[in-house]
């Protein structure tokens, strides 16, 4: 059973629970080791650096360089994470996370905070909204954001324990903590918040808390919502998509270009199964600006009142 909090106030950023739970898979697996490209201040990756120095290797500021290091370290046996910002390992990284990581299928896990629009006042330069689709193109990779503390810590574990490249995406900004410590996740399986009939709505990361506000709005006005958090869109959860397709209406929301990331994702399901419609919430293909986060989110309607809206029209 999924354990809720929907009145906690206890706001935490998801690259603070990849610090901490990094430092514990550390205490537990000698073969594990952080490549920082010299922003571990903010990757939230100095406890680790601090308390396992011959584990930890900083190579400046040179993410590619970070990532060729990454795969020969794997080739060896070590389980290597790379930890920078998302702009730059997934995007300045990308060749060699294709042909030295993915090509060779090597046990790399490319761990980036400042996810989405979540940087918001570093401008469109730092802000990617890319980089789950660009990546989610790559044959091997397995791409997953989580939702809030409690679910990156049990998330990034996994990462830790399965075999071949993952791209795990944090945010800068906090997030309301909604799961209980003890919930359980699996990559690749979607979480169920709400099981209803009338209207579908799936999200990830910083966005589910948005779309869980909006289904409590439209339950109060009586409509059914399904609700579910897909934090790994690839592999993505096909089984519960297609649930989904028999509701016949899905709500996606994400903060990524709506082009290639979960809404894209989802929508390629629907399409080959030949029925349902889905409306896609998330960055308008544009690229982002300096502005705080809550009105960059406002900018591209992912709102609650966007959701609402986008789910009452469908209906």
């Amino acid at each position: 059973m999924t354990v809720l909090d929907l009145k906690t106030t206890e706001q935490i950023a998801t690259r603070q629970a990849f610090g901490d739970e990094i430092a514990e898979l550390g205490r537990n697996n000698k073969n594990i080791l952080v490549v920082d490209a010299d922003i571990g201040s903010s990757c939230k990756t100095t406890k680790f650096m601090n308390e396992f120095p011959k584990q930890h290797i900083n190579v400046g500021i040179a993410e590619q360089n970070a990532a060729g290091l990454a795969a020969g370290l794997a080739t060896t046996g070590k389980i290597p994470f790379v930890s920078t910002y998302a702009v730059f390992g997934s995007l300045r990284m990308a060749e060699q996370i294709r042909q030295e990581i993915c090509y060779p299928n090597l046990n790399v896990k490319i761990a980036c905070s400042h996810g989405g629009l979540t940087p918001a006042n570093d401008g469109g330069s730092h802000q990617a909204i890319e980089d789950m689709g660009v990546l989610r193109t790559f044959p091997n990779m397995t791409v997953i954001m989580s939702a809030d503390y409690h679910s990156t810590r049990k998330l990034v574990k996994q990462a830790a324990e399965i075999y071949g490249p993952v791209y795990l995406r944090f945010t800068r900004d906090t997030v309301p903590v909604i799961y209980n410590e003890n919930e359980e996740f699996e990559i690749g399986k979607a979480k169920q918040l709400k099981s209803g009939k009338d209207v579908a709505l799936i999200a990830n990361g910083d966005t589910v808390h948005l779309a869980l506000q909006a289904a409590e709005i439209l339950e109060s006005k009586g409509v059914s919502v399904r609700l579910l958090d897909m934090h790994t869109i690839k592999p993505i959860d096909r089984e519960a998509v297609l649930e989904c397709v028999e509701i016949g209406k899905i709500v996606t929301v994400e903060d990524h270009n709506i082009i290639n990331g979960l809404g894209s994702a989802v929508s390629e399901i629907v399409a080959e199964q030949g029925e349902g419609i889905v409306r896609r919430i998330g960055v308008q293909d544009r690229f982002g600006e300096s502005a705080p986060y809550e009105k960059l989110l406002e900018l591209n309607g992912i709102t609650v009142e966007n959701i609402v809206n986008m789910a009452e029209e469908i209906l």
